[in-house]
């Protein structure tokens, strides 16, 4: 056994501490398996921003749903990699139907230094998606900008621009809903 690592069992207790609430047990569990658990989502998603959003929100669903855990059915690490799995498969999902172009070039342009309003400029006048681009306010056009050229995460998006988290997430759904139906 690797030094620090916990046991199946040993994480099977903290899921069951934290079904009572137990907050010191979730820190522990935090501590010690984040870092494996970035690498199996980074392996799905293949970005490290993705993976770690993947892992915030498997901790944020193991603290919520901790109650239904049934350690007759599996154990706790089994249960919290498969809560990660399918945080890091929907967001795969997510990603791959919320495409602003089928051409990877869209973006190539851009650097991490652009503003995201250069980033808009930088695409051509005749550009469709610019247009798409233009009709949303300035506030969620940059929150687009910043998750689709230059890779940010949700939650680096938030702290970047000073927004909760959850008005992020629901910015770019709705944004993207809008784009879709600009695109089409």
């Amino acid at each position: 056994m690797v030094a620090g690592m916990l046991t199946d069992a040993e994480v099977t207790d903290i899921v069951l501490r934290c079904a009572d609430g137990d907050r010191t047990a979730l820190k522990r569990l935090f501590d010690t398996e984040t870092p494996r658990m970035i690498g199996v989502a980074e392996r799905i998603l293949r970005r490290r921003a993705l993976a770690e959003e993947a892992t915030q929100d498997a901790f944020v669903q193991l603290w919520r749903k901790a109650s239904s855990f049934d350690a007759k059915l599996g154990s706790g690490r089994t249960w919290l990699y498969t809560i990660l799995r399918n945080r890091a498969l929907n967001i795969l999902r997510n990603e791959s139907r919320t495409e602003l172009s089928n051409d990877d070039s869209t973006f190539d342009a851009v650097s991490d230094e652009d503003d995201p309003e250069v980033v808009v400029m930088k695409l051509g006048e005749a550009s469709r998606l610019r247009a798409c681009l233009e009709k949303l306010e300035p506030a969620r056009r940059q929150a687009i900008v910043l998750a689709y050229a230059k890779g940010l995460s949700h939650g680096e998006i938030a702290s970047k621009l000073d927004i909760p988290l959850g008005t992020i997430k629901s910015w770019i759904r709705r944004s993207m809903t809008t784009l879709r139906e600009c695109m089409a």
